[in-house]
């Protein structure tokens, strides 16, 4: 035996103690594990559990943005301008870039709602990791992770990352934006701020002007903190807003220097028009409620003000945290006070602390069309600042303003808490009083001098993040295991004075059309009824808007109903469309793929999506290869049941609301003349009743009443455009 193999220690052999006790198994993998890496995986591992698991259970979700996916998925054409049909007849009303994620699932694993879904749950997962990475930069791993966790748990994003809304991919590029913006801020290289501006571009083309929130506070940090001179900050900026202005520009370029006659029609705008959607009813008309064609702009859509987003309607979905995030926020800009110019957490605490106060503050003055599920935008600042707050101030807890200060913040946050609680009075009764006095108790021993042992540093660092993330994190689970569906879903419990704008007990502005149930009532308009207060939202006093009947079939969360059972995409191809001004384009076709095939009957109305019965859906599919498009109705929410159910392309006259001016009367005659469409089917939202919009719905279903026989199909009227009424005017 050699030397060295006499003195090699044996690694195979029992670990001693100081004491030369052998020392349990366990504690030599304990040493072996790297702590790091394995928190950040759990991290990851278990926000991908909370936002998978039973996926599934919400079906088509939002079935305005699904029957688009079914589109995407049969049409290139669709794909590229996020048309709601693969007739390519009108495009949704937001830009495509959410839609391409989910047309892209959908052409690999067919068109069904796992496919739809993930996507937005790995966007989740992901926007998590990248938020840890920039708070880790500068922070260290316990405030990325807390950063990571706030943001994992705050309500409004376990729900949309479950869902089907372009939020999802908006909120991870501005993540990745931030990411950038923070690495430009290191060493001032251009190409991280170019990225970082690419980025909030592609956010423009995921839901256009929400996107641009970010922007004032990116610009200000870089032009005051960035490691470089003040004339080369400049150049960069300006550069910066070059590339927005190249990634959000050129689709809109596309679509607008396109020929008019050979694509769909801008949904959501007055003019067929990219632009006037841009700055109309998806930009400042959401500022100041102008919006030609909403069915609750001008104030309609709750009170506005500097507390919105701690009310009846917004408050249970991200608020838990806002109070300790300004608090822990400025904290830190004011510790940093004397820093230098450059000084990186000072500029991490502005970049955050801008997001998070610019971008509420516009949602808490904005007087247009404002759903609860936004403020997901608000989560990634809420995590990061207080992850940084939080860590930096417990460095230096041995100061007395520190432990003040971090005493007051979970104070704050716990007693917030209770009163968010207290709105769900029937929902774990017992929450509120456990979270408060177990945050106060704590509260109150953070103010006393650190204590050499280290167990009880720990134990009072996690009863403070317990105490802190107990509220969001009740909300959150029930938000994962209840389904939503419809237009405008809420995260957590029904909130029982809920007001404001659609959605999560919020409803619809007042108008003729139903009334409001008590406690546990319901709301009804001609047909149909739709809990009062539930996670689909009821109509607030006053009922649904003018031309809204109702409509809106029963059903769990969002008042959709049961999910179908799975059933088989037909294949179906699609024509040519005439002159005259029509968009034209291919159907393409589709194979074999397990889609919702729709029970029970009745229209869907404004909010929810129609629920064809079985006879009812036999009766489009047969001959449906003859038709460019199988039906018309009124209003896309509609429109998307058949369009699903059938797999074939249906006509949503008038667009989202049933108030876009198109197709005009004159345009529907020729095609109806041409036989490119088969069925009309009377909606259950009526049409042509949003502030300001066309009435050219109104005017088609009033022609077809006079024109065409009428029938009874599973609880559904509809009428068939070939074959004229025996009494029908000439």
């Amino acid at each position: 035996m050699t030397d060295e193999a006499a003195t090699a220690p044996d690694l195979a052999g029992p670990r001693l103690t100081a004491r030369g006790r052998r020392r349990p198994a366990v504690l030599d993998l304990v040493h072996l594990v790297n702590w790091t890496t394995a928190s950040v995986l759990g991290l990851l591992a278990l926000t991908a559990v909370l936002y998978l698991w039973d996926l599934g259970a919400s079906g088509w979700a939002n079935s305005f943005y699904s029957a688009a996916v079914l589109a995407g998925a049969k049409s290139w054409k669709a794909f590229l301008f996020g048309s709601f049909d693969a007739s390519n007849f009108i495009t949704v009303d937001k830009p495509p870039a959410s839609l391409w994620v989910m047309d892209i699932a959908a052409r690999l694993f067919g068109v069904n709602a796992w496919s739809i879904l993930v996507p937005q749950a790995l966007e989740g997962v992901a926007a998590v990791g990248i938020l840890y990475a920039t708070v880790r930069r500068r922070f260290g791993h316990a405030a990325g992770l807390i950063a990571g966790a706030v943001l994992a748990l705050t309500p409004a994003a376990v729900l949309m990352f479950r869902y089907n809304n372009p939020d999802s991919l908006l909120v991870l590029l501005l993540v990745g934006s931030a990411y950038a913006l923070t690495r430009a801020l290191e060493g001032g290289r251009t190409r991280w701020l170019v990225l970082a501006g690419v980025l909030v571009g592609f956010g423009f083309l995921t839901k256009m002007l929400g996107a641009f929130l970010v922007l004032p506070g990116f610009a200000a940090v870089y032009l005051v903190a960035a490691p470089v001179g003040v004339r080369r900050r400049i150049v960069q900026l300006l550069a910066a807003g070059l590339s927005v202005l190249v990634s959000a520009g050129w689709w809109v370029a596309l679509v607008t220097l396109w020929p008019a006659a050979d694509r769909p029609y801008i949904g959501g705008s007055t003019g067929n028009s990219e632009l006037n959607l841009i700055f109309g009813y998806n930009g400042f008309g959401r500022l100041t409620g102008n919006e030609t064609g909403s069915v609750g702009g001008g104030g309609g859509w709750g009170p506005t003000g500097l507390l919105r987003m701690f009310n009846d309607t917004f408050g249970g979905q991200a608020s838990w945290l806002i109070p300790a995030a300004l608090i822990l926020g400025a904290s830190l800009i004011w510790l940093r006070g004397r820093a230098p110019r450059t000084d990186g957490k000072r500029a991490a605490a502005l970049l955050w602390g801008t997001w998070l106060v610019i971008t509420a503050l516009v949602f808490s003055l904005a007087q247009g069309i404002i759903h609860p599920y936004y403020t997901v935008a608000l989560a990634p600042a809420i995590g990061a600042l207080v992850g940084i707050g939080g860590v930096e101030l417990w460095r230096q807890r041995r100061r007395l303003a520190a432990r003040a200060v971090l005493a007051v913040a979970l104070a704050g946050t716990v007693l917030w808490a209770h009163a968010l609680l207290g709105r769900s009075p029937d929902w774990l009764p017992w929450l509120g009083s456990a979270i408060l006095v177990t945050g106060v108790a704590t509260a109150i021993a953070l103010l006393a001098p650190p204590m050499r042992w280290r167990w009880v540093t720990v134990a009072l660092a996690g009863c403070a993040l317990v105490s802190a993330l107990a509220g969001p994190t009740t909300y959150a689970v029930d938000t994962a295991v209840t389904p939503h569906s419809g237009a405008i879903p809420s995260a957590g419990p029904a909130v029982a004075d809920a007001s404001g704008g659609p959605g999560g007990g919020a409803g619809l502005p007042g108008g003729a059309g139903g009334t409001t149930g008590g406690s546990g009532g319901t709301t009804g308009g001609s047909t149909g009824t739709i809990p009062a207060g539930g996670p689909g939202g009821a109509f607030p006093e006053g009922g649904a808007p003018s031309g809204i009947g109702g409509g809106l079939p029963q059903g769990g969360a969002g008042g959709n109903g049961a999910t179908p059972p799975q059933g088989t995409l037909p294949t179906g191809t699609g024509g040519t469309l005439p002159g005259g001004g029509l968009p034209s384009g291919t159907g393409g076709s589709a194979g074999q793929a397990g889609i919702p095939s729709g029970v029970g009957a009745g229209g869907g109305g404004l909010l929810n999506s129609s629920t064809p019965s079985r006879a009812l859906t036999a009766l489009l599919e047969k001959d449906a290869s003859d038709y460019r498009w199988v039906a018309a109705t009124v209003g896309a929410n509609d429109a998307a049941g058949y369009q699903l159910a059938t797999g074939d392309p249906v006509m949503a006259i008038g667009g989202f609301n049933g108030t876009d001016p198109w197709p005009t009367l004159a345009v529907f005659e020729k095609l109806v003349s041409e036989h490119r469409i088969h069925y009309f089917i009377a909606a259950g939202s009526g049409g042509g009743a949003g502030v300001g919009g066309s009435a050219e719905s109104a005017a088609i279903t009033s022609w077809v009443e006079s024109h065409f026989s009428t029938s009874t199909v599973g609880g559904t009227t509809l009428y068939d455009l070939t074959r004229p009424a025996a009494s029908s005017p000439s």
